[in-house]
């Protein structure tokens, strides 16, 4: 079990990596007015996106498998698992967000401020502050 939980928090460290610069080239975007440079930007972001999308899948499964396979907070008493779990479909929505603000890039259909991606850039933050503490402090 203890290879398990490594690979997980390594691929979900690794995932969130993705999650933290993603949104920050797509601020850069947002600024960007030479077509040399946001071209640069759209293949970073589609290589990123694509790479961040693999790891995210076996962060997830391993997730899973601890959960199911060795009930790491199945039963009572584990309310933060479900808070968690909720954390995690957020994340998993978010990353697919990501997704679709890069493909109205490539489109040329940005409509969105640069301040507004900003602010967009911190959602991963707050989430990842809420499951360390679930998993950690377990709170109910």
């Amino acid at each position: 079990m203890l290879w398990i939980k490594a690979l997980h928090i390594l691929f979900v460290t690794s995932w969130f990596a993705g999650l933290f610069y993603l949104p920050r080239i797509l601020v850069n975007l947002a600024m960007e007015t030479d077509t040399t440079s946001t071209g640069r930007l759209l293949l970073m972001a589609r290589k990123l996106y694509r790479f961040s999308t693999m790891l995210m899948v076996p962060a997830v499964l391993l997730g899973g498998y601890l959960w199911l396979g060795y009930g790491i907070g199945k039963g009572p008493g584990n309310g933060w698992m479900h808070a968690k779990l909720l954390c995690v479909i957020l994340l998993i929505g978010y990353h697919h967000a990501c997704g679709s603000l890069l493909k109205k890039f490539e489109k040329g259909q940005n409509k969105r401020s640069h301040v507004w991606y900003r602010w967009f850039n911190e959602v991963p933050v707050i989430l990842l502050l809420i499951v360390v503490i679930l998993v950690v402090v377990k709170p109910f």
